[in-house]
């Protein structure tokens, strides 16, 4: 709808102002700066699908910003990226962070992982590269008062707060609790169980695994002999389908709930047919319930031939939230561009992206989902996103409304009936969605 009334107005003006005119050509050798922008995600091991997911995403932004033949502080910059493989273990996060520091880049998207991201961000921080994460969800990554560090989705307490509320909902009473001790699976784990008890639902058994661990029936076998309601695990995919699995060959009926790290095409595959039923959740909206993201996934999927597994959106927006304040501070030197990150409105696939204090983002919405025949069936969402999106979307109508009707009123004199009854029709299009917008806005309010 938004893209059908751009168009018109687009079309509109450049009939007034010749859109169809050829540039002039530009000089030989003009200067250019390089400007390199590190990407940290594991490429290899059971994580590397998600890794590689992620770098997609990077490299989808970096060769959209090039193809805008960009200037910025008077020159014209050609993006670069600079990818490396951390594994998903700590000490290699840091030394891979070392590393991107030793090449002086201008910026970071990563780590993928909590556990990577939190020691990396000291070192980035010493030396005053902006860090924007896709991915990382630990409290504990903003938290540490880092200047240089930022995400762009919402981080464990607002989705574990959020997992707690949608279990109480369910009527869930009694929850077994695993996590596989990385900062992100624990994290998680710790705030779903704040939220789970905080509504009356009693844990009756909490377990450990790690994340290289395949075989969960012995603790499997512990939590059957509690009875317990509902299975809730803080980890990733790798290990999370196949704990599905054998949940179900030892005839558990407890129903599973995990985050974002489980929300995953791979977690149906390995799970196969015991997935069927259970939840998990994502931060932001759906794809499809997005402005952006059919486009996001249409491009992304024609480009790479590959599904998005998990965080690609969010990692596409972090590095385009870098180049936009680059492009707002007028350099692409980090210390000249990193304030203006903090002050970052940027309309990205995945949200309208602005950071509070911390480096958190605003209002960050959890969805949750249930896994059905081999797809992920969104259920709902919880949390303030919901309604600052259905805001967003009565604003963004409201704008497409007045500029079709100023291309209208600018175009009577100067094109033919034809154009002019598009506008017209374009302006009445866009009257209709200020009225969906509005709705939705009123049932989102009703809701929260």
């Amino acid at each position: 709808m938004h893209a059908k009334l751009s168009v018109v107005a687009l079309s509109v003006a450049c009939a007034l102002a010749a859109c169809g005119q050829k540039e002039e050509p530009k000089p030989a050798g003009a200067p250019e700066t390089v400007v390199r922008i590190g990407h940290v995600a594991p490429m290899t091991g059971p994580q590397a699908h998600l890794g590689k997911d992620n770098e997609n995403a990077a490299r989808l932004a970096i060769d959209e910003l090039n193809a805008q033949g960009l200037s910025i502080g008077g020159t014209k910059v050609r993006f670069e990226l600079l990818p490396e493989d951390d594994q998903a273990d700590p000490k290699q996060g840091s030394i891979v962070a070392q590393k991107l520091v030793d090449a002086k880049v201008n910026g970071v998207v990563g780590h993928l992982n909590s556990g990577t991201t939190i020691p990396a961000s000291k070192l980035y921080a010493d030396a005053g590269i902006p860090q924007v994460s896709g991915s990382a969800t630990n409290p504990k990554y903003t938290q540490q008062g880092f200047r240089t560090a930022f995400r762009v989705m919402a981080n464990d307490v607002q989705q574990g707060r959020a997992l707690g509320e949608f279990a109480a909902r369910q009527g869930i009473r009694s929850v077994a609790v695993v996590d596989d001790r990385t900062a992100y699976g624990q994290g998680l784990a710790d705030e779903f169980r704040k939220a789970a008890e905080a509504a009356g639902i009693q844990v009756v058994a909490t377990e450990y695994t790690n994340d290289k661990a395949t075989d969960f029936k012995a603790i499997l076998t512990k939590i059957k002999s509690t009875k317990a309601e509902l299975v809730f695990f803080g980890g990733m995919d790798a290990q999370g389908g196949p704990m599905a699995r054998q949940m179900k060959e030892l005839g558990i009926k407890a129903k599973f709930l995990g985050g974002d790290g489980v929300c995953t095409p791979e977690f149906m595959k390995l799970g196969g047919e015991a997935a069927d039923g259970h939840y998990c959740s994502l931060p932001g909206m759906p794809l499809d319930k997005l402005a952006k993201g059919p486009e996001f996934r249409d491009k992304f999927e024609k480009k790479f031939n590959a599904r998005i597994q998990l965080y690609a959106p969010y990692v596409y927006d972090a590095v385009m939230v870098i180049a936009d304040s680059m492009k707002r501070a007028n350099s692409v030197d980090p210390a000249v561009y990193l304030p203006e990150i903090g002050k970052t409105r940027y309309d990205g696939v995945t949200a309208l992206i602005e950071f509070d204090s911390f480096g958190d983002l605003k209002g960050g919405a959890i969805s949750i989902y249930q896994y059905q025949a081999g797809r992920l069936d969104y259920v709902e969402t919880l949390g303030g996103g919901a309604l600052n999106g259905a805001k967003a979307e009565v604003r963004e109508a409201v704008a497409e409304v007045r500029e079709a009707a100023h291309a209208v009123a600018g175009a009577a004199g100067a094109v033919g009936k034809e154009a002019v009854k598009a506008g017209a029709d374009a302006v009445k299009a866009g009257a209709e969605a200020v009225k969906g917008a509005a709705e939705a806005t009123k049932a989102a309010v009703e809701k929260k």
